[in-house]
């Protein structure tokens, strides 16, 4: 059950006492990339076709996660964990806001998609509430995507909305480029770039708030679609694609649909690359202000790149699948954490962490009561941030998405115990085993060689679907075998760039 807002009050009680007694606080900044995959930014992947140095250097500063999920492969349910530290289950939100219901179902699937809530409630405690009631500023910049007006972030604990919104991704205007047509977001100069105006929002309010204590939240509309770039970046990667040697095949099948292979999409390295940017201008402010050594600053994606759909835009090798897909692809999401007098610097860290950790992580560092009730899923991060090999000591971490996701991804659930990660699929019970440690690609399915392991995992992934009163697939009274198989074909194509 979520915790009252009206119980905020004697928390503020309790802050502004501190507050006045001297305690200091950290900023936090949070930044959050939207599809950006896990195999897009070069500290993960030396020989990404993206440029991605500012990234990089943050790396140099900070602790890379190796292993860091998000709790859904799609859009909203991740954004859901972030701000609740809870499963996107115990929300109700898990799938992206505006996927069809299902009595609008179309789709001539097996199974019908579970219901969602199509909004974030007003009486759970968001981050933001959290840490404005012990004295913080908050700011909200980018994608928001937690339900309609009256649930948008100036009605969940933000004091300043640019440009969050209802809309999965920058639909209006111009789209990337003003005039944006946004309600949230006054139009710029024409032909503005939309992830360098919210970069300087941000700088403008961290400006403003240097004296602290803040959190920004910077959620790029970036990389999603529509694909669409900035023309003189666009250009760089066409001269630089003439350079790369020939791969084959450039798209392999995965469950009927075709899966890219390769990093060579000129249009969407130009957004990861103009995204970069952005993240530097904004990691640059921290210096200029000289705030840098108080402020936490967390890197994050929401789900996989897109692999399989959508234009194809990227390739998320070695991990198999992409945004809306179990597999690691769609899940493991690149993550750098800078947290002053705390993470090493230029260090990695194989820790599983998961987006339900950041919530109890800041009102932790933040040092504010705990939210046990409001946090159950999240872990504070802190010991994994003093020593980039201590264990949080999580039994397991759990996945569900009983849904079909827009690029090709089966409706199921999942969990990881250790090394091992078992995929359950909705339509029929068929489950998969892989060795993570062994096969990040998760290529070779050992659910019949090791069926006690299966068994094991599979009785706790039942348990906490039960715990957590899990919705399910139910069966399709308009499934086509036929019909489905024309749909897959159509969706099944090789993009043009």
């Amino acid at each position: 059950m979520a915790i009252k807002k009206s119980s905020l009050v004697a928390l503020a009680l309790v802050c502004i006492a501190s507050l006045a007694a001297g305690a200091s606080k950290p900023n936090f900044l949070f930044i959050l990339v939207d599809d950006l995959g896990w195999a897009d930014i070069s500290p993960n992947n030396p020989k990404t076709f993206y440029d991605t140095p500012n990234i990089a250097r943050f790396a140099t500063t900070g602790l890379r996660f190796t292993q860091a999920y998000a709790a859904c492969p799609v859009c909203s349910p991740t954004r859901a964990s972030l701000m609740t530290g809870q499963y996107p289950v115990r929300t109700g939100i898990t799938d992206y806001i505006g996927a069809a219901q299902p009595d609008k179902w179309k789709r001539p699937t097996k199974m019908l998609p579970a219901p969602y809530a199509e909004e974030l409630a007003l009486d759970q405690v968001t981050m933001a509430e959290a840490l404005k009631a012990g004295g913080y500023a908050t700011f909200f910049a980018g994608k928001w995507h937690l339900g309609p007006k009256g649930h948008w972030p100036e009605d969940q604990g933000f004091d300043i909305n640019m440009g969050g919104i209802d809309r999965g991704g920058p639909y209006g205007g111009g789209k990337y480029f003003s005039p944006y047509g946004n309600p949230r977001l006054p139009d710029g100069p024409p032909g503005e770039h939309l992830p360098d105006r919210l970069a300087t929002e941000t700088v403008k309010f961290m400006t403003e708030h240097k004296d602290g204590p803040f959190l920004a939240y910077l959620a790029f509309y970036s990389v999603h679609i529509p694909l669409m770039g900035r023309e003189d970046l666009v250009a760089k990667y066409k001269e630089k694609k003439k350079d790369l040697p020939p791969v084959s095949p450039q798209f392999m099948a995965d469950h009927a649909r075709s899966i890219r292979q390769v990093q060579d999409h000129v249009v969407y390295a130009a957004m990861v690359d103009a995204m970069d940017q952005a993240v530097g201008k904004v990691l640059k402010a921290l210096d200029d202000l000289n705030i840098a050594d108080n402020t936490v600053v967390v890197f994050f994606s929401d789900n996989g790149g897109v692999s399989s759909s959508e234009g194809h835009p990227t390739s998320n090798l070695p991990l198999r699948g992409g945004k809306g897909w179990l597999y690691e692809g769609g899940v493991r999401e690149p993550c750098i954490i800078r947290a002053p007098g705390l993470t090493p610097a230029g260090q990695t860290s194989d820790t599983p962490i998961i987006s339900t950790d950041f919530y109890p992580t800041f009102v932790s560092l933040a040092g504010l009561p705990a939210h046990p009730e409001q946090t159950k899923d999240g872990l504070i991060l802190t010991p994994v941030l003093r020593d980039p090999h201590a264990s949080l000591h999580r039994e397991a971490l759990y996945w569900h998405y009983p849904h079909y996701g827009n690029q090709g991804g089966f409706p199921g659930s999942a969990i990881r115990k250790g090394d091992w990660k078992l995929i359950r699929a909705e339509e029929d019970g068929h489950v998969e085993l892989y060795n993570i440690a062994d096969d990040i690609g998760e290529h070779h399915d050992l659910a019949n060689q090791q069926p006690k392991i299966a068994a094991e995992l599979s009785a706790k992934l039942d348990a906490w679907l039960i715990s957590v009163n899990a919705k399910h697939t139910t069966p399709n009274p308009n499934y086509n075998e036929q019909a489905l198989e024309k749909f897959e074909q159509r969706a099944y194509f090789v993009p043009e760039d």
